[in-house]
């Protein structure tokens, strides 16, 4: 199943009872992704304003504490096998070293990514990587300095830079790149950024833009699809990945003549989530940094998690809630529904 965008395709399919965060679909979520902050220390153009937005109160926040039981009931009751931490930039939370050990101790042990601005990476990846992190994902718009500080209002594609060789020489591997692609300031990038990721031995993901603005600005004429990516790139002969993507988000592609950090063939992806969109085979929860759980990065309703926490609720009814607010997550996002409300947490407060 990788139609979706439009909530009314997917037969409903009766899995609920099962433990697990099963929806009426069939789907069952087994892929965690963990917001540690709405704070980050760039201002890209397609997530916040250059002055920024007025972060969560630290009171808000989940403590590292909080955080960590929520993952447990997760792992140990609800058969989560992977979490990845995002933010924000989770980078900045002061915990995280310690968020990652705990987790690392669970049984079973989910396996664990970040996805990360870079900034402060070289400096702490080999800790990261001792407290049982397994890989890290890299956001990278340009390869241009100036351009980087165009789009970020910030003077640190360098540290980026270091970053990426700082986690691949401590091992979190593979290091894959994101990159977002903006028609007429970055779209001519695309070759030059695959060519970069080959050299380094990185796998490139491109992603489609999508309507999680702080600003509430996308246009989707203004979009780079994941046909115009594919097209830019076909100096590289690129050969469809018998590989099946299974639940991953990205199709990917292979690069004929590269081999990457492991000596695997080389790969390239694509992650087309406006115009090509996997609803149907999505394996993906939420958690915000305040403590609510979304069902779909695209929803406009939470389930609150940290006042069941806070409030005394034992794992058992933390548990049932979570598979509640998953049972009610719609067959697809339906961006191309003329009834498609953009949600109003941005990005930034979501978590990627």
């Amino acid at each position: 199943m990788t139609e979706v965008g439009l909530p009314v395709v997917l037969p409903r399919v009766s899995v609920r009872g099962s433990g697990l965060l099963a929806d009426q679909f069939g789907r069952v979520a087994t892929d965690l992704r963990v917001s540690l902050t709405d704070r980050c220390n760039l201002r890209c153009n397609y997530c916040m304003p250059e002055e920024g937005l007025a972060w969560m109160p630290r009171e808000q926040q989940l403590s590292d504490d909080e955080v960590g039981r929520l993952v447990r009931v997760a792992v140990e009751q609800l058969g989560i096998t992977g979490v990845r931490f995002t933010g924000g930039e989770p980078l900045i939370r002061r915990g995280l070293v310690g968020i990652l050990a705990g987790v690392a101790r669970l049984e079973p042990r989910p396996k664990m990514s970040i996805t990360t601005n870079g900034i402060g990476l070289e400096r702490m990846a080999s800790a990261l990587r001792d407290a049982g992190l397994d890989r890290v994902n890299v956001s990278l718009d340009t390869l241009l300095p100036a351009r980087f500080k165009e789009l970020t209002h910030r003077d640190r594609h360098a540290d980026v830079l270091k970053g990426l060789a700082g986690a691949a020489a401590a091992g979190l591997t593979p290091v894959k790149i994101n990159t977002v692609l903006m028609r007429g300031i970055n779209d001519g990038e695309a070759p030059a950024l695959l060519q970069f990721a080959l050299d380094h031995g990185y796998e490139l993901r491109f992603i489609e833009q999508m309507p999680l603005d702080a600003q509430h600005q996308w246009d989707r004429h203004e979009m780079v699809t994941a046909e115009a990516i594919l097209d830019s790139l076909s100096p590289f002969g690129l050969i469809p990945d018998s590989v099946s993507r299974g639940t991953a988000p990205a199709e990917t592609w292979l690069v004929p003549g590269y081999r990457d950090a492991a000596g695997n063939p080389a790969r390239v992806g694509v992650i087309g989530s406006v115009t090509r969109p996997f609803c149907g085979d999505c394996d993906r929860t939420r958690l915000t940094a305040d403590g609510q759980v979304r069902n779909c990065l695209f929803a406009t309703g939470e389930t609150d998690l940290r006042g069941l926490i806070r409030g005394g609720g034992s794992d058992e009814e933390i548990a049932e809630a979570w598979r509640i607010a998953m049972w009610g997550k719609k067959a697809g996002h339906g961006i191309d529904d003329p009834s498609f409300l953009q949600p109003d947490r941005p990005m930034s407060a979501i978590g990627g």
